[in-house]
């Protein structure tokens, strides 16, 4: 049976990169479905409500559950826009759905996304446009992580999650 990891959180938390190291502790075969890449460069479209990536991303999903052992499925993946999305998962990796989000504060988000190699591609104003305080899915309980969190311990408490 599949397991669906959810890692959400506002710009420059850490969730990519949380998702990239996992995809390599987890193994081969280990989908990573990064709505960045679903939604900017393979679409090219726009976020918001209704959203083209979003049936895309449904169809990741679906992709993951019959052909791969676990998915990741990482962005920022706004609660509302993607309550399509979160419906999908929970309907089809029922009690094998594993979400955590980033609870941390805009000014460490920014000290973040200053360490990437993204950080010329936008800055503080895009990122204070895209902030969304504690948007909780609601219908998945998801695990909070603090900034005190570290990558490494992030990846280490999902690996027990999972129970790898």
């Amino acid at each position: 049976m599949s397991t669906l990891i959810i890692l959400r959180g506002n710009s420059g938390s850490g969730k990519s990169s949380v998702a990239k190291m996992l995809q390599r502790k987890i193994g081969r075969n280990t989908l990573l479905i990064s709505q960045d890449i679903v939604r900017r460069e393979m679409l090219w479209a726009h976020d918001g409500k209704n959203t083209e990536a979003l049936t895309l991303l449904i169809t990741l999903l679906k992709y993951g559950k019959s052909h791969c052992k676990y998915v990741i499925l990482e962005g920022i993946l706004n609660a509302n826009w993607y309550k399509p999305l979160f419906e999908t998962a929970t309907e089809l990796y029922k009690e094998k759905l594993f979400a955590y989000y980033y609870d941390i504060p805009f000014e460490e988000t920014l000290r973040r996304h200053e360490t990437k190699e993204k950080k010329f591609e936008f800055g503080e104003a895009e990122m204070l446009r895209w902030w969304n305080e504690k948007d909780f899915i609601g219908i998945i309980p998801e695990k909070s992580f603090k900034q005190d969190v570290s990558l490494e311990s992030a990846v280490n408490i999902i690996l027990k999650d999972i129970s790898m």
